[in-house]
């Protein structure tokens, strides 16, 4: 995407920001003194309606700005790469259609086209997740048909039909892209927008000349996922949120609000830049008075900056600040948000209301004692994640974002790597509120206009989060110990400066550490060993030496390879033993590189390679699998054995968990790995009573035995200060008898987009799980909801993920486990789900879907 100027940006309808905010700064900022105390505190149907935007209610608290909801009621259709007969004539050239005239586009981006017979979905969608898995397809790529080699299911077409009131004439109307993957053309009443390249970042476009008043509008998009940007599963499709958005031509700029903070014993200044954008045709003006509100809705401050005229067609960057006493800050354990409550006013009216949340709180990377927040040091704890997630692909609702993150935060973790791209903006909002540190990670390390506009964009949009504590321009890029790639990222630096000259840079770096970009990042990112070599602390200590003034950070570490209840290798099947063993060539056990970076204090902290397993990336086998191992915990959320290892020396509670299941029927006699992750002293483990010794636990490690299998019980003890403060027990146990449900919330909200993940657990005649089973559930649904996804967590099954029912499902086990995803529609109501096996007692739970203010939506 080229990088225009404003003015173009509302003919061409691009939303590529131009414009910076702040000056060039050095790092001193970030240098902020330390706190002297702790913080105070969808299925075909029929033709879908006619949905009409609301007109401006002048009683609106927010009003005259409008954010809508666009979300509902899209109808979409594969097109074709290569026939354009396929694709609605795209690419076919007659009569004046395509890009001849101007509002001149094809036949089925016009109001008078039949999409009656196009699937009816709402967003977010990700098409390729409701694709068959293939062999023969690209297996880093989740084994889904995607591709040039597949032109039949890369094209997706998304058409939308809408009313603008005609008391809307007069504003400025912009359409607001999360994310779309990918290549996204989008065509309005005929009239060709523009496209947006990347399928993670997101876009605008300006609809106000183009739009119809007091009439129907269809707003269509064509999708283009025949190439990738990644090497792992992205999915297809409108995959993230879409908004409309209306104001008054005098407003606050999109992304237009940026507040910082310096924070000092027992108070903070607060710093806020406005950008407001005049378009009309005569200069105006106006003042901007910014509120500031704590979480309990109370205003804390007040500030006015000084009125100033504004061009025509212009904008203006309105700066204020205010001082706070005993500022609530934003920590990991106390995540204290403000809202900055943003006014426009011209001529005694209100022209804008504009709302941002931010946090105050002060970070820091010191080269000799790693990272700091609020003056205090913490040790990074972190995970890589990808996007997708078990049942729903890529197209996650936003309370599958907060699932995720609650996963993590019970692991101990507290930061998440966005690798490697731009993330949702919901997935901010979820740190952001549960205390969960982010490194934000641009997907494109380019200075040229796509690879900048795509970081200005990323930096714009996040930056007021106060989750987000350091940027990320690239991962294991092939010029990053090159000359050339220390200019590249000079580059990126330059425009994140201007931006934002609050957060650090770092970069992903798998070799060359100390060369090329190296000496441009501020924080020295180390993926692995660097250069193929496995011996971290080595390499890691002499880095150190080197460049002692350089901070220093895991970017991407660990990458264990295991499968959730599996404990031998099976090649042919696809699975790996749950052990703490398995690793590539480059890569790490989770308790080596732990060790490492827990032992070292100027190492800031890391992030493992994963959080949660993920589609593509299949390691250290190929098909049947079709998804990686590296996952901490599977693609459900699962967790797998490694789980407690992080919990013991990541979190702050004591820690007791045995492995494996006890149930090796044939294996009589045999010795079996026992293990036991624990923080405590020391553990001794019993076999029907009888003791099999006691093993001390060292910091960052485990205990195990080898013990001859005989059915029964076995069972850990463990102790602190000499006495037995937990216990863990496995038991042979029988056949499957009956299934449970563990909903993750029994009461959800009836807004059309909640949803409760509801765990299903194969436990045999005494309620004990049934570790090995593996029988096929049947769900069914019944009430004001929709089956929207199912999973179990296993790496090779090739059972559909989307339900062909939205009121009924199939998914079998994997090991004792699977997983529904239900999601409320917009009645309020009791949803009953019911599941079923043969020959087992089946179970129901009721799902409360409570009656909630719903989100303003076209």
């Amino acid at each position: 995407m080229l990088r225009f100027t404003r003015r173009n940006l509302l003919k061409a309808g691009l939303a590529a920001s131009a414009g910076a905010v702040g000056a060039d700064k050095n790092l001193s900022s970030l240098a902020s003194p330390e706190v002297a105390a702790a913080a105070n505190g969808a299925s075909a149907g029929p033709p879908a309606p006619l949905l009409r935007v609301p007109a401006r209610d002048p009683s609106d608290a927010l009003a005259p700005r409008q954010r809508l909801l666009l979300d509902f009621g899209w109808r979409f259709h594969m097109g074709h790469a290569i026939d354009p007969s396929k694709d609605f004539d795209f690419g076919l050239e007659k009569e004046k259609w395509t890009f001849a005239d101007s509002g001149s586009f094809l036949p089925v981006a016009g109001l008078k086209f039949d999409d009656s017979g196009w699937k009816l979905v709402d967003l977010p969608h990700d098409w390729a997740v409701e694709l068959p898995f293939e062999n023969t397809s690209r297996p880093d790529h989740g084994a889904k048909p995607l591709g040039r080699a597949y032109p039949e299911t890369s094209i997706g077409w998304y058409r939308r039909v809408l009313d603008i009131p005609a008391s809307d004439a007069g504003s400025r109307i912009a359409v607001e892209f999360d994310g779309a993957y990918r290549r996204a053309m989008v065509i309005f009443n005929g009239h060709y927008l523009g496209e947006n390249f990347s399928g993670y970042a997101p876009f605008r476009f300006d609809l106000t000349d183009f739009a119809n008043y007091g009439e129907k509008n269809v707003l269509t998009v064509r999708l283009d996922a025949t190439l990738s940007e990644g090497w792992f599963y992205e999915g297809a499709g409108i995959y993230r949120h879409v908004w409309l958005t209306k104001t008054d031509p005098l407003h606050v700029a999109h992304w237009g609000t940026f507040v910082r903070s310096e924070i000092e014993p027992w108070a903070a200044t607060v710093y806020i830049s406005t950008q407001v954008e005049n378009d009309n045709p005569e200069a105006r003006t106006c003042n901007v008075t910014s509120r500031l509100v704590d979480a309990a809705g109370k205003e804390v401050t007040r500030v006015e900056a000084k009125p100033t005229q504004i061009p025509a067609w212009g904008r203006a960057t309105f700066d204020s600040e205010a001082r706070l006493g005993h500022p609530l800050l934003w920590s990991i354990e106390e995540p204290n948000l403000y809202r900055l409550l943003s006014t426009v006013e011209s001529e005694g009216a209100a022209t804008d209301h504009h709302e941002t949340k931010f946090g105050i709180r002060a970070v820091r990377f010191d080269p000799d004692q790693g990272f700091f927040l609020n003056g205090k040091p913490v040790k990074i704890q972190g995970t890589c994640n990808h996007q997708d997630h078990a049942g729903v692909g890529s197209a996650l609702p936003d309370r599958l974002q907060s699932y995720r993150i609650e996963r993590l935060k019970e692991m101990g973790s507290n930061a998440y790597r966005t690798s490697h791209n731009p993330p949702t903006p919901e997935l901010l909002d979820a740190c952001d509120r549960l205390g969960m540190l982010v490194m934000d990670e641009t997907r494109m390390m380019s200075s040229n206009p796509e690879g900048l506009s795509q970081l200005e964009r990323l930096i714009r949009r996040d930056r007021n989060h106060p989750s987000v504590v350091i940027w990320s321009i690239g991962n294991e890029e092939p010029e990053q110990g090159t000359p050339r790639g220390a200019r590249i990222a000079a580059s990126m630096k330059r425009l994140i400066r201007e931006l934002d000259p609050t957060r650090p840079i770092t970069e992903a770096m798998n070799g060359d550490w100390g060369k090329g970009l190296s000496r441009v990042v501020d924080v020295q990112g180390f993926n692995y060993a660097g250069g193929g070599e496995q011996h971290l602390a080595e390499r890691t200590d002499e880095f150190h030496r080197k460049f002692p003034k350089q901070p220093t950070i895991g970017t991407e570490t660990g990458s264990t390879v295991s499968t959730r209840g599996i404990y031998q290798n099976d090649k042919e099947r696809g699975y790996v033993s749950a052990y703490d063993l398995n690793y590539p060539s480059w890569a790490f056990t989770a308790e080596h590189w732990w060790s490492v970076y827990d032992a070292r204090p100027f190492l800031s902290g890391g992030f493992a390679w994963t959080g949660f397993d993920y589609r593509g990336e299949p390691t250290p086998y190929g098909w049947p699998c079709i998804n990686s191992h590296f996952g901490i915990m599977d693609t459900c959320g699962f967790p797998k054995d490694n789980f407690f290892y992080y919990q013991a020396w990541w979190g702050s509670k004591p820690v007791l968990h045995l492995f494996p299941h006890w149930n090796w029927s044939g294996r009589e006699g045999q010795e079996i790995d026992v293990w036991c992750h624990s923080n405590l002293d020391s553990v001794e483990l019993f076999l029907n009573g009888e003791s099999w010794g006691t093993k001390q636990v060292k910091r960052a490690s485990h205990a195990e035995w080898k013990v001859r299998y005989t059915p029964g019980t076995v069972e850990a003890r463990g102790s602190k200060n000499g006495q037995v403060v937990l216990t863990d027990k496995r038991e042979t146990t029988g056949p499957p008898a009956r299934l449970v449900l563990h909903p993750d919330r029994e009461r959800i909200a009836a807004d059309g987009e909640d949803v409760s993940v509801i765990a299903v657990e194969l436990v045999d005649a005494k309620s004990r799980r049934a570790p090995t089973a593996s029988n096929e559930v049947s769900f069914k649904i019944a009430g004001p909801g929709r089956l929207i996804g199912v999973g179990n967590g296993d790496p090779s099954c090739h059972e559909p993920d989307k339900p062909a029912s939205p009121t009924e499902a199939r998914r079998s086990a994997f090991n004792g486990l699977c997983m529904a995803i239900v999601q409320t529609s917009k009645q309020p109501g009791e949803i009953r789900v019911e599941a079923s096996s043969a020959g087992l007692e089946s179970a129901s739970v009721v799902i409360h879907a409570e009656a909630a203010k719903l989100r303003p939506a076209v």
